[in-house]
């Protein structure tokens, strides 16, 4: 009997790999076998796989944006569109929230939540919307393709996360390839859209920066879902009010676009984008956004017939070597 104990033992040891009397320890954690072996590798790289999918999946609906605002405008006037779109994907998050019965965000992230609701709920859609009254779908696209750029700036600042420097010499090569198309479009001078755009990137920067940071707390579809929810008492007052001043047309393509910014690009794009963000990082789900204005060029031209520049093959060729640069040196 002694002898057999003294094999159960040592079998122990073996399968524990620790010491007797150590207590029970899987072999698989921090030894040179889980390493090498190899199953829990694709495990490993899962997450980051699936943050990468969810981010890119936000930038294609992102992509649509412009082009279903383009649209709405046919029915709806700037005021109206943006405080419809708002309340509607308020009703949407909140139905959401109310059925899952989530709790109410704690305190210490109800800034965080009004910053996001300031930039993602009202000012970039105001400030894109206002800016689409006089600029074309693709000329929009590509300002707002400075928003990787501005977005990494945020990051770096409000988190502390310091990127590598071939990261950001990727990061202002894709920028300043954005900057060229757009001043070759403009014809070397900046317009009052402009100047709404480049405000616009300001503001989402910032809602996207702090909804990243509590996508890492909450899960990213409670982070906007809150964020229109807490716009609420603005939203739905304005719909009030712009829906009573300006005229409003219904059409199959002013319905559509109304849907698709309110439940796709303000609600759904979002819950998937912070989802993203949260799993692979700000700066670098950020860069991923250098394809958005490239898609939205697409779309600007097979939904609403734009004529597409000629020096669009040539910069979505620059801005995807960058996107190659920027996620293979924050990886």
């Amino acid at each position: 009997m002694r002898a057999k104990s003294s094999a159960i033992a040592r079998s122990s040891v073996t399968v524990d790999g620790g010491p007797e009397g150590a207590g029970p320890r899987p072999a698989t954690v921090g030894t040179r076998d889980s390493v090498e072996a190899g199953p829990a590798a694709p495990e490993a790289r899962r997450p980051r796989t699936g943050g990468t999918l969810q981010a890119a999946l936000g930038v294609t609906a992102f992509s649509l944006t412009f082009p279903a605002t383009a649209w709405g405008l046919e029915g709806f006037g700037p005021w109206s569109l943006v405080a419809v779109r708002s309340a509607l994907a308020a009703v949407i998050a909140g139905g959401c929230l109310l059925a899952l019965r989530v709790p109410l965000p704690g305190r210490r992230h109800r800034a965080g939540l009004a910053v996001v609701a300031a930039g993602v709920v009202l000012g970039f859609p105001m400030l894109t919307t206002l800016a689409l009254q006089t600029s074309t779908t693709s000329h929009a696209a590509v300002v707002v393709g400075l928003l990787p750029l501005t977005t990494a700036l945020f990051s770096a600042v409000r988190t502390g996360i310091r990127p590598s420097r071939a990261f950001w010499i990727a990061a202002l090569a894709g920028a300043a390839a954005v900057l060229v198309f757009t001043v070759t479009q403009s014809g070397g001078a900046l317009t009052t859209a402009d100047l709404h755009l480049f405000g616009a990137l300001l503001v989402c920067a910032a809602g996207y920066t702090e909804g990243g940071r509590l996508a890492r707390v909450m899960p990213g579809w409670q982070v906007i879902g809150w964020a229109l929810v807490l716009c609420l008492p603005l939203s739905v007052p304005g719909t009030l009010l712009a829906l009573s001043y300006e005229p409003v047309q219904l059409t199959a393509h002013s319905i559509t676009g109304l849907l698709w910014v309110a439940a796709g690009s303000q609600f759904l794009g979002l819950v998937v984008w912070y989802r993203g963000m949260a799993a692979i990082g700000i700066p670098k789900a950020s860069q991923l956004q250098l394809a958005q204005p490239l898609l939205t060029l697409v779309w600007s031209v097979l939904l609403l017939g734009e004529q597409l520049n000629p020096a669009a093959p040539l910069t979505a060729a620059a801005v995807l070597v960058c996107i190659a640069v920027t996620q293979r040196s924050s990886a």
